[in-house]
């Protein structure tokens, strides 16, 4: 079935409304994968927080424009399916990886973060940033090792006044025997 005018622009709006707010995006080939395989890899993508589109290339490169994903429209070509990051930058590229394992035919052709284009070899240390609760947990433990270090230091200050009373106590026990 043919797209009208009308449904064309509903998904360039759509598209460029979620690229808008969008943190990375990873566009990959899925020529060869089943419609149960592409539904597994919507279900999962709902699940994490990746928004999830086969586009026509046109309509991807209108929909990109004047996004910090223009950078990726060159790379627009053959069937694609876009992946954008709603919650953390890496969130697409785990679940684009996470199932590229597992199916061969699903082939990353370029991602971007931040305005950057990366080619489909950097997918994997996209895929390893930490979610945002894990950055979080990141700067509080780097925050607090000073902390833990300073308590501990001044807790080590009456500790060695002590071993150094129950050494001379020691010391003068010694001598007196």
């Amino acid at each position: 079935m043919a797209l009208t005018l009308e449904d064309k622009k509903k998904i360039v709006s759509e598209v460029a409304t979620v690229a808008a707010e969008a943190h990375s995006a990873v566009a990959a080939e899925y020529r060869g994968l089943t419609v149960g395989e592409m539904t597994e890899m919507r279900v999962k993508a709902r699940e994490t927080g990746v928004y999830l589109r086969v586009v026509k290339n046109n309509l991807a490169k209108l929909a990109v424009a004047n996004t910090e994903f223009e950078c990726m429209s060159e790379s627009f070509s053959g069937p694609l399916v876009l992946a954008f990051s709603q919650e953390d930058p890496g969130s697409a590229a785990r679940l684009v990886e996470a199932f590229a394992k597992d199916h061969d035919k699903l082939v990353v052709k370029s991602l971007a973060v931040g305005g950057e284009l990366y080619p489909a070899s950097e997918l994997e240390r996209l895929s390893k940033l930490p979610t945002r609760d894990e950055a979080l947990a990141i700067l509080a433990g780097t925050l607090r090792a000073p902390l833990d270090k300073l308590a501990r230091t001044i807790n080590e200050v009456p500790g060695k006044l002590v071993r150094t009373v129950a050494a001379v106590r020691d010391q003068k026990e010694e001598t007196a025997a």
